[in-house]
């Protein structure tokens, strides 16, 4: 299980994210499910963060995505 590394935009400064595969297919399922691309969900969820490194609040959200979707 290695790592995925992806580059994006976030806030106008070209960044590179790594993430195991698992969390890129969940990621990409979240943002099917709320109809925005990707790249609008990962930057929706740095808007978000504190102090936590980005790869990590990603790995986050989409744990508490598919908790809350186990609950309904």
């Amino acid at each position: 299980m290695g790592l995925v590394k992806k580059s994006f935009t976030l806030h106008g400064h070209r960044t590179s994210i790594a993430l195991e595969r698992e969390f890129w297919e969940a990621l990409q399922l979240m943002a099917s499910a709320r109809t925005c691309a990707l790249s609008a969900l990962i930057t929706q969820i740095d808007g978000t963060r504190q102090e936590a490194p980005l790869a990590s609040s990603l790995r986050i959200a989409a744990l508490s995505h598919f908790r809350q979707s186990e609950k309904r």
